[in-house]
């Protein structure tokens, strides 16, 4: 993400770039972003939380499942089945 540097004031919060004026502000140096550019990493970390919690959820579900007798294989292509739609999902996206 790229950034450019300014100067803000302390006081009233106007902000200068790329340096101060002369006048009576107390100025900080501060990094801007572009607003476009932040709603967009925003959204993407959004995105990613949310497939995290539906990895999460199917790895707590792999975790904590125990097929009965014989029944091993199924159980392994319901969850084979649920990583797949996750992924799908993701890809969508």
């Amino acid at each position: 993400m790229e950034t450019i540097e300014a100067w803000k004031c302390i006081g009233c919060g106007n902000i200068e770039a790329p340096q101060t004026c002369i006048g009576v502000c107390q100025y900080r140096k501060v990094q801007l972003v572009d607003a476009l550019e932040h709603e967009r990493v925003v959204r993407d970390l959004r995105d990613s939380q949310q497939r995290q919690r539906v990895y999460d959820a199917l790895l707590r579900r792999l975790a904590s499942t125990t097929p009965r007798d014989g029944q091993w294989e199924r159980s392994y292509r319901a969850l084979q089945n649920a990583a797949q739609s996750a992924l799908n999902d993701a890809s969508a996206s």
